[in-house]
């Protein structure tokens, strides 16, 4: 049978399906079959080596076949919004958490999409250009408005993923979720801990409604928790929010006034 005669952007475009999915595509019959399976090989093991390092617990937890598998899926089916090598693991998670039907395929942990997550915040707050809070007066906490630091993330999984591995994959989600805080020191090292539903909530209004003092914040938490007039709930209320100060987590929002 003759080679069909393909133009440059034909040519680019077979290539290009190859590259992404070698099981089911072929190459352009004009190219050198050696020279195509180098790059074939070329461009799985850059995304194998980009990802694996991000990933190592959920590499491990999957399998090496089943994570080359699934990065099989992900190069087919993705088409990535950023030319930065550092992104790739954002857009990952980004996938997997979309559900795609490809993923139907075959049968993988229910936690693997949170799993992935939580090991993304730490390569994502280890390169995250945001600046810690100014240092600020902890005297202030309850008469000024609150701001969280760009640098500590709240964070709320169904599955408890920072025991999940390959010696403990649970196929069921506890009662209660996991709540953890993901903060990044003035050295660089993320840090993990897990909170109180309490605290994570007040960590999550602060977030979402920056121009409450702290007085009106450890008060609408009250009312939350059923707890309104308790004076022991205000002390404990506070004493947490200036460990959280402590921590660089919290600072005082200098761009509303006070009371």
């Amino acid at each position: 049978m003759a080679k069909r005669e393909l133009n440059l952007q034909q040519q680019q475009h077979e290539l290009t399906r190859y590259l992404r999915d070698p099981e089911h595509c072929t190459p352009p019959d004009s190219m050198n079959a050696a020279r195509v399976k180098v790059y074939r090989d070329l461009v799985f093991n850059n995304l194998l080596t980009l990802l694996s390092g991000t990933f190592p617990v959920l590499v491990r937890t999957l399998g090496d076949a089943d994570w080359r598998a699934l990065l099989r899926i992900f190069l087919r089916d993705h088409r990535a919004q950023t030319p930065k090598f550092g992104e790739i693991a954002e857009e990952f998670v980004g996938f997997l958490a979309s559900e795609p039907a490809a993923l139907s395929e075959r049968s993988w942990p229910p936690f693997m999409v949170e799993l992935a997550h939580y090991e993304w915040v730490e390569m994502a707050l280890q390169q995250s250009d945001a600046e810690p809070l100014p240092t600020s007066d902890a005297t202030l906490l309850l008469e000024r408005p609150l701001r969280l630091s760009p640098l500590a993330w709240p964070l709320a999984y169904s599955w408890p993923v920072q025991e999940v591995g390959p010696d403990y994959r649970p196929q069921q989600p506890p009662a209660q979720p996991t709540l953890l805080l993901v903060r990044r020191s003035e050295d660089f090292t993320v840090r993990f801990s897990q909170l109180s539903a309490l605290a994570w909530r007040l960590l999550q209004r602060i977030e979402q409604e920056p121009h409450l003092d702290g007085h009106q914040q450890l008060q609408a938490l009250a009312v939350e928790a059923g707890m309104a007039g308790a004076a022991d709930f205000m002390d404990n209320g506070l004493a947490l929010l200036q460990q959280f100060h402590e921590q660089g987590v919290i600072g005082l929002d200098e761009g509303h006034g006070g009371r």
